[in-house]
């Protein structure tokens, strides 16, 4: 039981910042209180400027909603602003580093957006463009909101899918995890339809729409949704084995690895080495392991021993202008 009253306020504002309805009988087991203290708690949100819709009922429950102005001692209009057009700019491309959770601060804030700061952030997201994007697909940060807010509310999502040959399909899913790969989003979830566990790229989901209905998460097979995706793409792209020795520690290597290329083992000297299994286009895991920004040697395989050897060609005729050969 929750006997800190300011330490059960902000749990219960984390719960009811997540975009479903909480019972009022969950939201109780979960802070170990009564509902009448619940209900209290509420209160004292709402005189604080945080709008709490409640339900009535036997088992009436209560939502986050947006209020006709920002709840105080959070954000300011500007910031509000700001930081919801850097997460849809981040999101929008699949950058890495802006993984599910800050699509999940993405939903929180623009559930609770008042319409005219919403207005604001779409007008000033269209009127301007980026100077530098990822290389994958964009994808309309609504899209991965609602997903987003379904993985968190554990509900039922359905969708318009274009498979890879342009095939078009409708999916109602049972939505587990987000994924990013740093160049694109997934989607790992259950298909209901036919009865088993599917990746989704989330580029080629159209119509996203929060059914409603809530289930009882399923246990994932591997236990990991990285895990199930990394294995779901080696069943549909050559794979092969990585070997790389980079001249730098391996926890400094680590901090700017991404952690679908797994992690290096420490060396002597100061170095690390990482072995991978990996899939996918040899041209861009050799500018990856570039942008890393330290020294690396590549063991295997041969073809990208190649591939950033000619890589490396090209950037030095580029630094000394001897352009193509």
């Amino acid at each position: 039981m929750t006997t800190d009253t300011p330490a059960r306020l902000l749990t219960l504002l984390s719960l009811l910042q997540t975009p479903r309805e909480w019972p009022g009988g969950e939201l109780a087991d979960r802070l170990g209180v009564s509902r009448r203290t619940v209900r209290r708690d509420i209160d004292r949100l709402r005189e604080l400027g945080y709008p709490v819709r409640a339900t009535l009922g036997a088992d009436g429950g209560y939502r986050l909603v947006a209020g006709k102005a920002m709840p105080p001692l959070v954000l300011d209009d500007e910031e509000a602003v700001a930081i919801a057009v850097g997460l849809r700019a981040g999101a929008g491309h699949a950058l890495e580093g802006v993984d599910e959770a800050s699509v999940r601060a993405l939903a929180k804030l623009e559930q609770v957006l008042p319409g005219r700061l919403r207005h604001r952030v779409s007008t000033l997201q269209a009127a301007t463009t980026p100077l530098t994007s990822g290389d994958g697909a964009t994808i309309a940060p609504e899209t991965l909101t609602v997903m987003a807010s379904t993985v968190a509310g554990h509900e039922r999502l359905r969708f318009a899918y274009r498979a890879a040959d342009g095939t078009g399909s409708r999916r109602v899913t049972e939505p587990y995890r987000l994924v990013s790969t740093g160049r694109r989003w997934y989607l790992v979830a259950y298909d209901l339809d036919r009865a088993d566990w599917r990746t989704f790229r989330v580029d080629r989901v159209s119509e996203p729409f929060a059914t409603g209905a809530r289930f009882t998460p399923r246990e994932l097979p591997t236990g990991s949704a990285a895990e199930f995706l990394r294995r779901s793409m080696y069943r549909t792209q050559e794979s092969y084995e990585l070997v790389v020795t980079f001249a730098a520690p391996a926890e400094t290597v680590a901090a700017r690895l991404p952690g679908w290329l797994g992690t290096p083992e420490p060396l002597d000297g100061g170095t690390c080495r990482l072995r991978a299994t990996v899939s996918g286009a040899k041209d861009w895991l050799a500018v990856r392991l570039a942008m890393l920004g330290h020294d690396f040697t590549v063991q295997e395989p041969a073809e990208l021993v190649e591939t950033v050897r000619k890589l490396g060609a090209r950037m030095s005729r580029a630094a000394t202008g001897g352009g193509e050969s």
